[in-house]
Protein backbone atom coordinates (compact mmCIF):
# COMPACT_ATOMS: atom_id res chain seq x y z
CA UNK A 1 0.00 0.00 0.00
CA UNK A 2 1.47 3.24 -0.74
CA UNK A 3 2.12 6.16 1.74
CA UNK A 4 0.75 9.69 0.71
CA UNK A 5 3.66 11.97 2.14
CA UNK A 6 2.54 15.21 3.77
CA UNK A 7 3.98 18.00 2.04
CA UNK A 8 3.27 20.39 4.94
CA UNK A 9 6.37 19.17 5.92
CA UNK A 10 8.68 21.29 8.28
CA UNK A 11 11.87 19.82 8.59
CA UNK A 12 15.06 21.36 7.23
CA UNK A 13 16.05 20.70 4.10
CA UNK A 14 19.43 18.67 2.98
CA UNK A 15 21.60 21.29 2.19
CA UNK A 16 25.04 20.02 0.31
CA UNK A 17 27.38 23.20 -0.82
CA UNK A 18 30.66 22.96 -2.33
CA UNK A 19 33.56 23.65 -0.49
CA UNK A 20 34.65 25.94 -3.07
CA UNK A 21 31.70 28.19 -2.79
CA UNK A 22 32.77 28.58 1.22
CA UNK A 23 34.55 31.43 1.98
CA UNK A 24 34.88 30.71 5.81
CA UNK A 25 34.92 28.02 8.31
CA UNK A 26 31.16 28.99 9.10
CA UNK A 27 29.81 28.86 5.33
CA UNK A 28 32.08 25.33 5.65
CA UNK A 29 30.29 23.71 8.78
CA UNK A 30 26.90 25.33 7.49
CA UNK A 31 26.75 24.68 4.32
CA UNK A 32 29.31 21.89 3.29
CA UNK A 33 28.55 18.35 5.85
CA UNK A 34 25.01 17.41 4.56
CA UNK A 35 24.57 13.93 6.19
CA UNK A 36 26.40 11.28 8.44
CA UNK A 37 29.02 12.16 10.63
CA UNK A 38 29.32 16.05 8.79
CA UNK A 39 25.60 16.28 9.56
CA UNK A 40 25.83 15.71 13.14
CA UNK A 41 29.63 18.05 13.16
CA UNK A 42 27.02 20.50 11.45
CA UNK A 43 24.42 20.42 14.44
CA UNK A 44 27.44 20.55 17.11
CA UNK A 45 28.34 23.98 15.30
CA UNK A 46 25.09 25.49 15.24
CA UNK A 47 24.34 24.43 18.68
CA UNK A 48 27.32 26.42 20.15
CA UNK A 49 26.75 29.04 17.52
CA UNK A 50 23.22 29.85 18.72
CA UNK A 51 24.06 29.43 22.35
CA UNK A 52 26.98 31.84 21.84
CA UNK A 53 24.86 34.25 19.92
CA UNK A 54 22.32 34.33 22.80
CA UNK A 55 24.51 35.23 25.14
CA UNK A 56 24.15 32.26 27.16
CA UNK A 57 27.03 31.81 29.93
CA UNK A 58 28.53 28.59 28.73
CA UNK A 59 30.08 26.14 31.47
CA UNK A 60 32.82 23.43 30.10
CA UNK A 61 33.75 19.73 31.08
CA UNK A 62 36.77 18.68 29.74
CA UNK A 63 38.29 15.22 30.28
CA UNK A 64 42.14 13.89 29.13
CA UNK A 65 45.63 15.36 29.09
CA UNK A 66 44.73 18.86 27.28
CA UNK A 67 47.55 20.05 29.40
CA UNK A 68 50.96 17.88 28.84
CA UNK A 69 49.32 17.61 24.61
CA UNK A 70 50.05 21.30 24.94
CA UNK A 71 45.79 21.49 23.73
CA UNK A 72 45.63 24.52 25.89
CA UNK A 73 47.65 26.05 23.86
CA UNK A 74 46.18 25.71 20.67
CA UNK A 75 42.98 26.05 20.94
CA UNK A 76 41.38 25.66 25.07
CA UNK A 77 42.88 29.00 26.43
CA UNK A 78 41.30 31.30 23.21
CA UNK A 79 38.41 29.85 23.83
CA UNK A 80 38.14 30.14 27.50
CA UNK A 81 39.71 33.91 26.61
CA UNK A 82 36.43 34.92 24.57
CA UNK A 83 34.85 35.61 28.12
CA UNK A 84 31.76 32.92 26.65
CA UNK A 85 32.35 30.91 29.95
CA UNK A 86 32.42 31.11 33.08
CA UNK A 87 33.84 27.98 34.72
CA UNK A 88 35.59 24.68 33.87
CA UNK A 89 35.46 21.42 35.40
CA UNK A 90 38.47 19.29 34.42
CA UNK A 91 40.77 16.77 36.51
CA UNK A 92 43.81 16.87 38.37
CA UNK A 93 45.69 15.79 36.35
CA UNK A 94 45.01 18.80 33.54
CA UNK A 95 45.87 21.25 36.75
CA UNK A 96 49.41 19.46 37.21
CA UNK A 97 50.47 19.05 33.97
CA UNK A 98 50.17 22.47 33.33
CA UNK A 99 52.83 23.45 35.11
CA UNK A 100 55.63 21.81 33.34
CA UNK A 101 56.49 24.69 30.34
CA UNK A 102 57.26 27.09 32.95
CA UNK A 103 59.52 25.05 34.90
CA UNK A 104 63.04 26.51 35.78
CA UNK A 105 64.87 23.80 33.72
CA UNK A 106 62.02 22.89 31.02
CA UNK A 107 64.17 23.83 28.41
CA UNK A 108 66.11 20.66 29.31
CA UNK A 109 63.47 18.79 29.23
CA UNK A 110 61.00 19.22 26.15
CA UNK A 111 57.99 17.22 24.96
CA UNK A 112 58.68 15.22 22.17
CA UNK A 113 56.76 13.00 19.80
CA UNK A 114 57.07 9.15 20.15
CA UNK A 115 55.50 6.76 18.68
CA UNK A 116 51.83 4.93 20.17
CA UNK A 117 53.51 1.25 19.33
CA UNK A 118 56.76 1.66 19.70
CA UNK A 119 59.12 -0.01 22.44
CA UNK A 120 57.82 1.29 26.20
CA UNK A 121 60.44 -0.74 27.82
CA UNK A 122 63.26 1.49 26.19
CA UNK A 123 61.34 4.55 26.95
CA UNK A 124 61.06 3.60 30.89
CA UNK A 125 64.73 2.40 30.50
CA UNK A 126 65.62 5.76 29.22
CA UNK A 127 63.58 7.76 32.09
CA UNK A 128 60.69 8.56 29.16
CA UNK A 129 57.52 9.64 30.40
CA UNK A 130 54.62 8.74 27.10
CA UNK A 131 51.37 9.91 27.44
CA UNK A 132 49.38 8.01 24.01
CA UNK A 133 52.20 10.34 21.27
CA UNK A 134 53.25 12.67 23.89
CA UNK A 135 57.12 12.05 25.37
CA UNK A 136 58.54 13.72 28.07
CA UNK A 137 61.53 13.20 30.93
CA UNK A 138 60.53 12.09 34.10
CA UNK A 139 62.26 14.56 35.47
CA UNK A 140 59.47 16.99 34.82
CA UNK A 141 57.41 14.89 37.16
CA UNK A 142 60.32 15.19 40.09
CA UNK A 143 60.43 19.07 39.15
CA UNK A 144 56.62 19.77 39.18
CA UNK A 145 56.28 17.73 42.53
CA UNK A 146 58.97 19.75 43.94
CA UNK A 147 57.08 23.04 42.76
CA UNK A 148 53.90 21.91 43.90
CA UNK A 149 54.88 21.14 47.39
CA UNK A 150 56.50 24.23 47.71
CA UNK A 151 53.70 26.25 46.39
CA UNK A 152 51.41 24.67 49.16
CA UNK A 153 53.74 25.26 52.37
CA UNK A 154 53.50 29.30 51.16
CA UNK A 155 51.25 31.15 53.95
CA UNK A 156 48.29 31.70 51.68
CA UNK A 157 47.86 28.03 51.44
CA UNK A 158 47.77 27.36 55.53
CA UNK A 159 44.01 27.14 55.88
CA UNK A 160 41.25 24.73 54.75
CA UNK A 161 39.93 25.74 51.82
CA UNK A 162 37.71 24.80 48.58
CA UNK A 163 39.54 23.16 45.49
CA UNK A 164 38.61 26.52 43.20
CA UNK A 165 40.31 28.56 46.20
CA UNK A 166 43.31 26.22 45.91
CA UNK A 167 43.42 26.15 41.92
CA UNK A 168 42.92 29.97 41.98
CA UNK A 169 46.03 30.46 43.91
CA UNK A 170 48.12 27.84 42.22
CA UNK A 171 46.81 29.55 38.79
CA UNK A 172 48.72 32.71 40.41
CA UNK A 173 51.91 31.00 41.11
CA UNK A 174 51.94 29.48 37.79
CA UNK A 175 51.67 32.82 36.52
CA UNK A 176 54.61 33.89 38.36
CA UNK A 177 56.61 30.92 37.22
CA UNK A 178 55.59 31.58 33.64
CA UNK A 179 56.45 35.52 33.78
CA UNK A 180 59.73 34.20 35.40
CA UNK A 181 60.86 31.96 32.58
CA UNK A 182 59.04 33.57 29.69
CA UNK A 183 56.45 31.13 28.89
CA UNK A 184 53.18 31.15 27.12
CA UNK A 185 50.04 31.73 29.62
CA UNK A 186 49.30 28.24 31.04
CA UNK A 187 45.67 27.07 31.78
CA UNK A 188 45.44 27.79 35.48
CA UNK A 189 47.25 30.83 35.12
CA UNK A 190 44.32 32.28 32.71
CA UNK A 191 41.49 30.94 34.72
CA UNK A 192 43.49 32.79 37.38
CA UNK A 193 43.55 36.04 35.40
CA UNK A 194 39.82 36.10 34.64
CA UNK A 195 38.38 34.47 37.70
CA UNK A 196 37.35 31.56 35.83
CA UNK A 197 36.68 28.84 38.85
CA UNK A 198 38.31 25.14 37.89
CA UNK A 199 36.24 22.42 39.73
CA UNK A 200 37.86 18.74 39.92
CA UNK A 201 35.61 16.31 40.66
CA UNK A 202 38.14 13.49 42.11
CA UNK A 203 40.90 15.98 43.84
CA UNK A 204 42.57 12.35 45.06
CA UNK A 205 42.76 10.66 41.26
CA UNK A 206 45.71 13.20 40.52
CA UNK A 207 49.46 14.14 41.37
CA UNK A 208 48.40 17.73 42.66
CA UNK A 209 46.75 15.66 45.38
CA UNK A 210 49.57 13.32 45.58
CA UNK A 211 52.01 15.93 46.75
CA UNK A 212 49.08 17.42 49.40
CA UNK A 213 49.11 13.50 50.53
CA UNK A 214 52.55 13.69 51.00
CA UNK A 215 52.65 17.05 52.97
CA UNK A 216 50.46 15.46 55.26
CA UNK A 217 52.26 12.03 55.76
CA UNK A 218 55.41 14.62 56.37
CA UNK A 219 53.72 16.41 58.94
CA UNK A 220 51.69 13.11 60.47
CA UNK A 221 55.58 11.58 60.70
CA UNK A 222 56.95 14.72 62.14
CA UNK A 223 53.28 15.39 64.83
CA UNK A 224 52.62 18.40 62.89
CA UNK A 225 50.19 17.84 60.09
CA UNK A 226 50.05 20.75 58.19
CA UNK A 227 47.17 23.61 57.74
CA UNK A 228 46.37 23.43 54.39
CA UNK A 229 42.94 20.91 53.71
CA UNK A 230 41.02 20.59 51.13
CA UNK A 231 37.46 21.12 51.69
CA UNK A 232 35.23 18.85 49.28
CA UNK A 233 31.77 19.88 50.54
CA UNK A 234 32.15 23.62 50.45
CA UNK A 235 33.68 22.63 46.63
CA UNK A 236 30.10 20.95 45.86
CA UNK A 237 28.27 23.69 47.33
CA UNK A 238 30.21 26.52 45.53
CA UNK A 239 29.07 24.33 42.06
CA UNK A 240 25.21 24.76 43.32
CA UNK A 241 26.24 28.75 44.11
CA UNK A 242 27.40 28.86 40.56
CA UNK A 243 24.13 27.34 39.03
CA UNK A 244 21.71 29.30 41.14
CA UNK A 245 23.64 32.43 39.72
CA UNK A 246 23.08 31.30 35.66
CA UNK A 247 19.15 30.29 36.42
CA UNK A 248 19.00 33.80 38.39
CA UNK A 249 20.92 36.44 37.63
CA UNK A 250 22.81 35.70 34.63
CA UNK A 251 21.02 38.09 31.41
CA UNK A 252 19.69 34.93 29.80
CA UNK A 253 18.59 33.38 33.20
CA UNK A 254 19.80 29.92 31.88
CA UNK A 255 23.40 27.89 31.01
CA UNK A 256 24.57 26.16 28.60
CA UNK A 257 27.13 23.57 28.99
CA UNK A 258 30.09 22.21 26.79
CA UNK A 259 31.31 18.46 27.63
CA UNK A 260 34.46 17.42 26.19
CA UNK A 261 35.19 13.71 26.99
CA UNK A 262 33.14 12.09 29.70
CA UNK A 263 34.05 11.00 33.25
CA UNK A 264 33.92 12.80 35.82
CA UNK A 265 34.20 16.30 34.56
CA UNK A 266 31.33 15.83 32.82
CA UNK A 267 29.90 14.07 35.83
CA UNK A 268 30.38 17.24 38.35
CA UNK A 269 29.74 19.49 35.47
CA UNK A 270 26.36 18.12 35.71
CA UNK A 271 25.22 17.87 39.26
CA UNK A 272 24.23 21.09 40.84
CA UNK A 273 20.71 21.14 39.44
CA UNK A 274 20.21 17.34 41.71
CA UNK A 275 22.41 18.45 44.04
CA UNK A 276 20.30 21.34 44.75
CA UNK A 277 16.73 20.31 43.62
CA UNK A 278 16.65 16.05 44.57
CA UNK A 279 19.31 16.82 47.64
CA UNK A 280 18.74 20.13 49.31
CA UNK A 281 14.62 20.50 48.08
CA UNK A 282 15.08 23.44 45.83
CA UNK A 283 11.94 23.36 43.76
CA UNK A 284 12.48 26.01 41.07
CA UNK A 285 16.02 25.53 39.56
CA UNK A 286 16.39 24.28 35.95
CA UNK A 287 18.94 21.82 34.17
CA UNK A 288 21.04 23.29 31.23
CA UNK A 289 19.42 24.63 28.07
CA UNK A 290 22.21 23.60 26.04
CA UNK A 291 24.15 20.39 26.44
CA UNK A 292 26.37 20.25 23.72
CA UNK A 293 29.23 17.58 23.81
CA UNK A 294 31.88 15.30 22.02
CA UNK A 295 33.06 11.69 23.46
CA UNK A 296 34.68 8.79 21.57
CA UNK A 297 32.55 6.39 23.96
CA UNK A 298 29.43 4.22 22.52
CA UNK A 299 26.40 5.16 23.91
CA UNK A 300 25.43 1.61 24.50
CA UNK A 301 28.21 1.07 27.05
CA UNK A 302 26.09 2.34 29.70
CA UNK A 303 28.68 4.83 31.34
CA UNK A 304 28.40 8.70 31.79
CA UNK A 305 30.74 9.16 29.07
CA UNK A 306 28.70 8.11 26.58
CA UNK A 307 24.67 9.44 27.89
CA UNK A 308 23.35 11.28 25.42
CA UNK A 309 21.50 15.14 27.22
CA UNK A 310 18.41 12.60 27.02
CA UNK A 311 19.17 10.77 29.31
CA UNK A 312 20.29 13.50 31.48
CA UNK A 313 16.80 14.91 30.73
CA UNK A 314 15.51 12.04 33.11
CA UNK A 315 17.44 13.41 36.36
CA UNK A 316 16.77 16.88 35.70
CA UNK A 317 20.34 17.47 34.47
CA UNK A 318 19.22 19.46 31.19
CA UNK A 319 15.79 21.02 30.55
CA UNK A 320 13.32 18.86 29.31
CA UNK A 321 10.98 21.30 27.35
CA UNK A 322 13.88 22.34 25.23
CA UNK A 323 16.25 19.34 25.13
CA UNK A 324 15.35 18.16 21.53
CA UNK A 325 16.45 21.18 19.75
CA UNK A 326 19.25 22.61 22.21
CA UNK A 327 21.60 19.42 22.38
CA UNK A 328 23.01 16.96 20.55
CA UNK A 329 26.03 14.69 21.16
CA UNK A 330 28.66 13.80 18.52
CA UNK A 331 30.79 10.61 19.03
CA UNK A 332 34.22 11.59 17.81
CA UNK A 333 37.93 12.53 19.33
CA UNK A 334 37.28 16.29 20.51
CA UNK A 335 41.08 16.74 19.93
CA UNK A 336 40.44 16.36 16.32
CA UNK A 337 37.57 18.67 16.23
CA UNK A 338 37.79 21.20 18.79
CA UNK A 339 40.27 23.07 16.70
CA UNK A 340 37.96 23.44 14.15
CA UNK A 341 34.95 24.85 15.78
CA UNK A 342 37.25 27.19 18.11
CA UNK A 343 38.64 28.78 14.97
CA UNK A 344 35.22 28.69 12.97
CA UNK A 345 33.54 30.85 16.64
CA UNK A 346 37.13 33.16 17.02
CA UNK A 347 36.69 34.08 13.23
CA UNK A 348 32.64 34.74 13.55
CA UNK A 349 33.40 36.94 16.05
CA UNK A 350 36.26 38.70 14.28
CA UNK A 351 33.82 39.61 11.50
CA UNK A 352 31.37 41.10 13.58
CA UNK A 353 33.84 42.75 15.34
CA UNK A 354 35.00 44.14 11.97
CA UNK A 355 30.74 45.10 11.32
CA UNK A 356 30.80 46.83 14.43
CA UNK A 357 33.37 49.25 13.57
CA UNK A 358 32.05 49.98 10.61
CA UNK A 359 28.07 50.10 11.73
CA UNK A 360 28.57 51.03 15.60
CA UNK A 361 27.14 48.29 17.91
CA UNK A 362 22.84 49.06 17.64
CA UNK A 363 22.63 48.71 13.85
CA UNK A 364 25.02 45.81 13.98
CA UNK A 365 22.45 44.18 16.53
CA UNK A 366 19.81 45.01 14.41
CA UNK A 367 21.52 42.92 11.61
CA UNK A 368 22.93 40.00 13.17
CA UNK A 369 21.25 39.71 16.44
CA UNK A 370 23.71 37.11 17.33
CA UNK A 371 26.56 39.59 17.60
CA UNK A 372 25.50 40.93 21.75
CA UNK A 373 26.53 37.59 22.42
CA UNK A 374 30.02 37.18 20.64
CA UNK A 375 30.82 40.44 21.49
CA UNK A 376 30.08 40.09 24.90
CA UNK A 377 32.78 41.59 27.56
CA UNK A 378 35.81 39.91 26.95
CA UNK A 379 36.83 40.08 30.60
CA UNK A 380 33.97 37.27 31.34
CA UNK A 381 32.13 36.59 34.05
CA UNK A 382 34.66 36.46 36.96
CA UNK A 383 32.58 34.05 39.00
CA UNK A 384 35.50 33.10 41.53
CA UNK A 385 35.03 36.70 42.59
CA UNK A 386 31.51 36.20 43.39
CA UNK A 387 32.31 33.16 45.22
CA UNK A 388 31.71 34.68 48.57
CA UNK A 389 28.89 36.41 47.99
CA UNK A 390 27.06 33.63 46.10
CA UNK A 391 27.75 30.76 48.84
CA UNK A 392 26.71 32.82 51.56
CA UNK A 393 23.59 33.47 49.39
CA UNK A 394 22.57 30.03 49.15
CA UNK A 395 23.64 29.27 53.07
CA UNK A 396 21.06 32.23 53.79
CA UNK A 397 18.44 30.46 51.64
CA UNK A 398 19.01 26.94 53.72
CA UNK A 399 19.00 28.62 56.45
CA UNK A 400 15.02 28.70 55.72
CA UNK A 401 14.61 25.20 54.46
CA UNK A 402 16.60 23.30 57.62
CA UNK A 403 12.98 21.95 58.91
CA UNK A 404 12.07 20.67 55.48
CA UNK A 405 15.53 19.16 54.99
CA UNK A 406 15.43 17.21 58.49
CA UNK A 407 12.88 14.86 57.62
CA UNK A 408 14.99 13.66 54.36
CA UNK A 409 18.06 12.39 56.56
CA UNK A 410 15.95 9.78 58.54
CA UNK A 411 15.44 6.11 57.16
CA UNK A 412 14.17 2.97 59.11
CA UNK A 413 17.63 1.44 59.43
CA UNK A 414 17.89 -2.25 59.51
CA UNK A 415 19.68 -3.88 63.17
CA UNK A 416 23.34 -4.50 63.21
CA UNK A 417 24.52 -8.08 63.87
CA UNK A 418 25.78 -8.17 67.37
CA UNK A 419 29.61 -7.38 66.69
CA UNK A 420 31.37 -10.79 67.26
Amino acid sequence: MAHTRKESCTRPPLVHGSVTDARHLEDLLNNCLPSFGGGYLRRIWQLLDEAIGLGVPMTLAVAGPVTASGQHYAWLNPLLDTGWFCLLSTTDAVCYHDGHRALDDAADHPFEQVPIFGDDGELRDEGTIRITDIGFSEQVLLNQDAFISACLRQPEFAESMSGTQMRHLLGRRYAAQEGKNQTPEGLLALCHRKAIPIFVGAPSDGSVFLNVMKLWAMGRAAGSPPAFRLDLEAEVFESCAYHLWGQRESDTKALGTLILGGGVPKNFNLQPEPALSQILGFDDVGGYLYDIQITSAPVTDGSLSSCLPAEAVTWGKVDKDAYRSTCESLQGDYSMLMPILTRALLEKRERLADLESKLGFDTLCERHPEAKGYLRPREGYRLFDERERLTAQLDSELKTKLSDLEPTCTYPLADLPPTP
